[in-house]
């Protein structure tokens, strides 16, 4: 199984960022462990500040036969229409997840514009949020 793990904005600052809430560990450090973790399955990682190439690499999924994406879309969860767009344009299965609970933080996170296209998400459980995300594919394809 193949799953694409898609971070926005400022997740490149992972480990440094706000440490009190983010925690200190990388976002690198935390692939290491998952894929440890789980070594049937394989892991793609991309992360990128720049909307449009967030939505064309969800573009891609179908092409590239990802069984699954776990989206954090940092900021863009509460704005982005066109990721929105973007995620229910695919075929692809998509989980969202957060780090940081969006609803014990300031109240213009409280809306996620991708809650209404994804799967399910997962949020407030640090990076295990991700692990959680997976945990969603791995039990629905019997791995």
């Amino acid at each position: 199984m193949k799953l694409l793990i898609l971070n926005g904005p400022n997740l490149n600052l992972q480990g440094r960022r706000d440490t009190d809430i983010y925690g200190t560990k990388t976002f690198g450090e935390f692939m290491e462990e998952l894929r440890k973790d789980y070594p049937l399955l394989e892991f793609e990682y991309f992360q990128s500040n720049i909307e449009g190439e967030l939505i064309d690499r969800l573009h891609r999924c179908d092409r590239d036969r990802c069984d699954g994406v776990i989206l954090n879309a940092g900021g863009y969860t509460h704005t982005s229409v066109a990721l929105r767009d973007a995620v229910s344009a695919i075929r692809t299965p998509v989980v969202e997840v957060h780090i940081s609970s969006i609803m014990a933080r300031e109240e213009f996170r409280y809306v996620s514009l991708l809650a209404g296209v994804v799967r399910g998400s997962v949020m407030g459980f640090g990076l295990d949020s991700y692990r959680l995300g997976v945990e969603y594919f791995r039990l629905n394809n019997n791995l």
